[in-house]
């Protein structure tokens, strides 16, 4: 599996927003994956409003649509997901079930903690033989 790791991230909202929006336009279907539910909402907000010109369609993993709708958002159970191309992953842990994702991409803010728990997660997925790549945010 191939993870990426984007780090020292000054702004995670908008970073994520144009990451889904670079992934959505090359044909994947993703989930967004976060345990706070509140950044979550934040986060959908702000697809709604990225640009006017263009839409960019996500759901929670619960809704009617999901196995539609290229862009999920889930703050549970990834097994449960309608596709498994791509995982981004909002949160500080290691999410269950992220091996059945074909690669996904680790949004590490500037925090220090976030930057902490973000080289556990590094060291993680080195220790099960992931190929890694990180990326220092510009």
């Amino acid at each position: 599996m191939k993870i990426d790791f984007h780090s020292n991230v000054a702004d995670k909202l908008n970073y994520t927003c144009r990451l889904i929006r670079k992934a959505y336009n090359a044909g994947a279907r993703l989930v967004v994956f976060d345990t706070d539910t509140s950044q979550l909402r934040q986060l959908d907000e702000a697809l709604w409003t990225l640009t006017e010109a263009e839409f960019l369609p996500h759901v929670g993993m619960d809704h009617a649509y999901a196995s539609l709708t290229p862009i999920i958002f889930s703050a549970g159970r990834l097994n449960d997901s309608p596709h498994f191309d791509l995982l981004i992953n909002l949160s500080s842990s290691v999410p269950e079930h992220y091996q059945q994702f074909g690669r996904m991409i680790e949004i590490v803010s500037q925090d220090q903690a976030a930057t902490l728990s973000g080289r556990e997660r590094y060291r993680h997925y080195q220790q099960q033989g992931h190929s890694l790549s990180h990326y220092p945010a510009k």
